[in-house]
């Protein structure tokens, strides 16, 4: 269809592409990451005109958990239960465009928007734990302004703009329509995809980060962790294998070395301590589960 429209109908096929390009898809809810929604309080904020669903959990100083795209703001609910005993509120949020927010398109730039809109409701932030594009987000926003202590960015991505090339691929489309589409974002964001290479933002921050990524991230390589690590001044490394891009979320050691880098602690207290220990019987009883339905399968 691209093919064919992109002939006759040039600025046509790039808004479709356009529009196509920054429609996140629809996430569903696991039972148990719904469970975690249901536990914490529900508010909601608005971010440049758009609804946006957010959730909060305990009290004390805020650390604030980003999604990445076509994600929920429950994918990073491994990391509530600790960060509450240890005494902080957790605060997470779904995204424009994303899960209970106001539904349409979404982008890198209203990504930080909304958490720079967050933060204006809730409250400072003592430090962010971002996934994927979430972390990519939370850079963005700090260059814009967001003061941010420290962050955990997992599976980050350098260069969010370079998986248009993937998606101009699969559709067939020409360098006129990719130079379009570009176009029409950059004027409707007022970004220019060029100022959202994290790595280049990266060299003006002060503020401690750890990077955590995994070899076999098939979604998004681990050199791109690398590279914002390594542009990043005093930042710390650190790889996994076997996760790929979405079991690092949820990995009880990933959670573990997180935790002690956003507390500021060499080891976690009692209480923290026990909710990882709850994380890892969960992480044994979803496996079993999985092998379970494997041999079923088998059979």
């Amino acid at each position: 269809m691209f093919r064919v429209l992109q002939g006759v109908a040039p600025e046509r096929a790039a808004a479709a592409a356009e529009r196509l390009f920054f429609t996140p898809p629809h996430t569903r809810l696991s039972p148990e990451l719904a469970t975690v929604l249901e536990r914490g309080k529900p508010f909601s904020i608005v971010a440049a005109g758009r609804r946006v669903s957010a959730w909060s959990w305990g009290d004390g100083p805020a650390v604030y958990l980003m999604h990445g795209w076509g994600s929920r703001g429950a994918r990073l609910g491994s990391f509530v239960a600790p960060l509450v005993c240890a005494g902080y509120r957790v605060v997470t949020h779904d995204a424009p465009g994303h899960g209970a927010s106001d539904p349409g398109t979404s982008s890198l730039p209203e990504f930080a928007r909304a958490l720079r809109a967050l933060v204006e409701r809730v409250g400072p932030v003592h430090g962010v734990i971002a996934h994927s594009m979430g972390a990519s987000a939370t850079a963005l926003a700090m260059a814009h302004g967001l003061p941010v202590p420290r962050a955990v960015f997992l599976a980050p991505a350098a260069n969010p703009a370079a998986f248009v090339d993937q998606f101009v691929a699969a559709l067939g489309l020409s360098a006129t329509t990719r130079r379009r589409l570009q176009q029409r974002s950059e004027r409707r964001l007022a970004f220019r995809w060029a100022d959202l290479d994290v790595p280049t933002l990266a060299r003006e921050f002060a503020a401690p980060l750890l990077v955590i990524h995994d070899r076999e991230d098939r979604v998004v390589p681990w050199a791109d962790g690398a590279a914002i690590a390594a542009a990043w001044p005093g930042a710390e490394m650190m790889t996994t294998t076997g996760l790929g891009h979405r079991d690092v979320v949820r990995a009880p050691h990933v959670l573990a070395r997180a935790l002690a880098f956003i507390t500021g602690r060499t080891t976690h207290p009692t209480t923290q301590v026990a909710a990882l220990n709850e994380i890892a019987v969960l992480e044994r009883e979803l496996f079993e589960r999985e092998q379970r339905c494997a041999a079923m399968l088998r059979l």
